[in-house]
């Protein structure tokens, strides 16, 4: 099986599970979507369609605007036109983070350099929305504590698509390190993780310092392991 192949199993058969969440929490499910589905397949079998190990980058948890249309962590359907060469009808609203992600993919060399190497995922695979306000998992105590085990099974899980296990990056430095931190030191999943900026934090208040912070993302970066 390619990259690509795991990756798409893995997404067809992705569920809410059958966990109680907190009052008025909801689950953020974009894979039932056929438009959704298509677009997501496009990309990996285009970026991902080899046996290669990757690094892995883990954010937090689909938002409305970015892969919860797309299906792609990161990738507003601008990007998933511009940047990848995939043509959607998905009105094309931009998303701050996906701004930034694709500042350094580009500054790095490029979809096809960082995609040969790095797969961006998230410690959720599923998000989350509350009175139609996207919600991090680590937001609400109560939320946390009920979607722990579904977090750890799904790191677990993708980790057998082919990861790199000497390092991840965690996309955030402060809750969902702290999370990953905690769940990595009890279960072991890599050797290390290595926290950076979040890319929303960085387009609304360090906007002025783009470059640096793209720089930093880049020479992060180039210090995993490639082919």
């Amino acid at each position: 099986m390619t990259f690509a192949d795991h990756v798409l199993a893995f997404t067809r058969n992705l569920r809410p599970p059958d966990i109680p969440l907190p009052p008025d929490f909801e689950w953020l499910f974009p894979y039932a979507q056929p438009e959704t589905m298509a677009a997501l397949t496009a990309f990996y079998r285009k970026y991902y369609a080899d046996p290669h190990p990757r690094n892995f980058m883990f954010g937090i948890n689909p938002g409305r605007f970015g892969a919860g249309i797309t299906g792609v962590p990161f990738t507003d359907p601008v990007r998933l036109e511009t940047e990848c060469g995939i043509p959607n009808d998905f009105p094309k609203k931009q998303e701050l983070s996906a701004q930034f992600v694709w500042m350094f993919i580009n500054a790095y060399g490029g979809a096809e350099a960082f995609c040969r190497q790095f797969y961006i995922t998230s410690m959720s695979p599923l998000g989350f929305v509350k009175n139609g306000i996207n919600i991090n998992y680590y937001d609400d105590r109560q939320l946390l504590k009920a979607t722990e085990p579904f977090i750890v099974w799904n790191i677990r899980t993708q980790l057998e698509f082919g990861a790199r296990r000497e390092a991840a990056v965690c996309i955030g430095e402060g809750q969902n390190f702290k999370v990953f931190k905690k769940l990595n030191d009890q279960h072991g999943f890599f050797k290390e993780v290595i926290p950076l900026p979040h890319p929303r934090f960085v387009m609304q208040y360090r906007r002025k310092r783009l470059d640096e912070f793209v720089g930093n993302y880049v020479s992060v970066l180039r210090g995993f392991p490639v082919d």
